[in-house]
């Protein structure tokens, strides 16, 4: 059940929802970069002056602007302004070839686009090869004389007043894209209405996480991803709070500078990461010790989190990792660990007012401790994928969204995560998840990181094939990270069957099951990080 929140009303704009919620914060710093601070005051301006801008350009309602920009104080002007004017940002990757931005600029019909300097090399050549129907470029931050069909970021803005009033949206009306993840296949266009990030600020960023007009955000999740999005801009500006934005790499070193206070002068009392960005910063040598951050609140997502790097995090720095899992599709978090009940080794509980179901392969419900493939519906589902009937039809099933993932529920109604649908592997008849494993590996003191595949043998039988990286200076061999994790996976099979839960099985693979733990982790270590993992037969 939807908890006691009230609905947007029927003429919203997602855009003047969030400049109102801030209207008596004009002095307040609304976003921070490296360049400089915006207030709430200026973010509304200059929101007005894009709109405007943007309506000069003789575009129409609901007509395509794609957003190409690195995280700056830019990019919420150029999305917010956009909404404002009831036309649809299109926000994409910025580490992405020519030929991706080639097809989403004839996927989107994109008629503007607002670019990032450093991208814009790459936009050009991605527009030499493309049928675009784009009129205008507007570049933030130029890097070299621009071209007649091109204007500069604040030119632009100045030489519009701001728009009297904002585009008359409805809640469900298209808002904005994202592209969710190609692969299986182009990226797909995901379609999100005005009212699906009122939906996510108030059920997560609020109701979950807590947020406060005192805090201070900072995102390693960029603003093009759903996940980035919701961290860093709809979540502070519902709340009031300051954002830190950050235009390069979320390196340790780049993360390590801004919890330590060195842009803005200002420290981050919310950090949203991912769990291989947290087990790089944690095995990094300089990274801050507990009284020079000031963090109260720390996410994760993107992936699940191993237990072994929530607990390693807490001890250095007394504050829990709240993990949890979103989609493009479903925008943010609908299942989550809460500041105050952490769970490590699962993705916590379903978020109020979503509601979760784990189905199996004939699409009944499968009983507690058995996986099954992870449904959610919830208010801030996605409207469809742009042009793509066949897809949308197998994601959006009614009132529920397929995410694609398997999951086990728990008894305490916890779930936990157990991969990709199409990545489960059958190994002697019973389903084995690549991530209990990988999450059984990083226990071992000596493990960086580790992927687990299946791989065919000589006799046509999947076997599990594990690639580990090793911590700088650390060692160990091949047959100590079998026998761990076999140890490992041992107690967790016993601790299953002691609760009643037997994998689904034959006669002809029960005798096999033994022999599981045993093949689960082939590797061989490596005496120094590097850059791909280290493989054995």
């Amino acid at each position: 059940m939807t908890p006691e929140v009230a609905p947007p009303p029927e003429r919203f704009n997602f855009a003047e929802h969030l400049l109102a919620l801030n209207a008596n914060r004009a002095g307040k710093p609304a976003f921070v970069d490296e360049q400089g601070t915006v207030t709430y005051g200026e973010l509304a301006e200059r929101t007005r002056r894009m709109a405007s801008a943007l309506k000069s350009l003789f575009l129409r309602r609901e007509e395509r602007v794609l957003v190409l920009m690195h995280d700056g104080t830019d990019w919420p002007v150029a999305f917010l302004g956009a909404l404002y004017a009831g036309l649809v940002p299109v926000a994409v990757n910025t580490l992405l070839t020519a030929d991706d931005y080639a097809y989403m600029l004839e996927h989107s019909r994109a008629q503007a686009v607002l670019v990032s300097g450093a991208l814009l090399p790459t936009l050009t050549a991605a527009m030499v090869k493309s049928d675009h129907e784009v009129q205008k470029v507007i570049v933030s931050q130029p890097q070299a004389p621009l071209h007649p069909s091109e204007v500069e970021f604040e030119a632009f803005l100045k030489a519009h007043a701001p728009l009297d009033k904002p585009a008359a949206t409805g809640a469900d009306d298209p808002a904005f894209w994202l592209y969710s993840s190609g692969s299986t296949g182009r990226p797909k266009g995901t379609v999100h209405s005005h009212a699906n990030p009122y939906w996510t600020c108030e059920l997560y960023g609020k109701g979950v996480l807590g947020l406060k007009e005192s805090d201070v955000c900072f995102s390693a999740a960029k603003l093009f991803f759903a996940y980035g999005l919701g961290n860093a801009l709809t979540f502070p500006m519902s709340v009031g709070a300051t954002t830190l934005l950050m235009g390069e790499r979320p390196t340790p070193d780049a993360t390590f500078k801004r919890w330590t206070g060195q842009v803005g002068g200002l420290k981050p009392t919310v950090f949203y990461g991912a769990p291989t960005g947290f087990a790089g910063m944690l095995a990094h040598p300089a990274l801050p010790k507990r009284e020079d951050v000031a963090m109260r609140l720390v996410s994760s997502a993107g992936e699940a989190l191993p237990a072994e790097i929530g607990e390693r995090f807490k001890a250095h720095f007394g504050v829990d990792i709240v993990d949890g899992i979103g989609s493009t599709e479903m925008l943010h978090i609908f299942l989550s660990n809460l500041p105050h009940k952490v769970r490590y080794g699962t993705t916590g509980w379903p978020v109020p007012g979503y509601e979760v179901e784990l189905r199996g392969d004939d699409g009944g419900p499968v009983p507690d401790g058995e996986p099954g493939d992870l449904y959610i519906a919830g208010p801030s589902a996605a409207m469809m994928y742009w042009g793509n009937r066949s897809k949308t039809r197998d994601t959006f099933q009614g009132g529920w969204t397929k995410s694609g993932d398997k999951y086990v529920r728990n008894k305490d109604g916890s779930y936990t995560y157990g991969g990709r649908s199409d990545d489960m592997l059958k190994v002697s008849g019973i389903y084995v998840s690549p991530f209990e494993v990988e999450a059984t590996l990083v226990q071992h003191p000596a493990v960086l990181e580790a992927a687990v595949i299946g791989k065919t043998d000589t006799d046509g039988l999947t076997k599990t094939k594990a690639f580990v990286v090793l911590k700088a200076g650390a060692e160990a061999t091949e047959d100590e990270l079998k026998a761990m994790a076999k140890a490992v996976l041992d107690k967790k099979k016993e601790a299953r069957k002691a609760a009643g839960v037997q994998p689904k099985k034959t006669k002809a693979t029960a005798s096999k099951e033994d022999k599981l733990a045993t093949d689960t982790a082939t590797v061989k270590p490596t005496r120094k990080p590097r850059a791909t993992p280290a493989q054995s037969e």
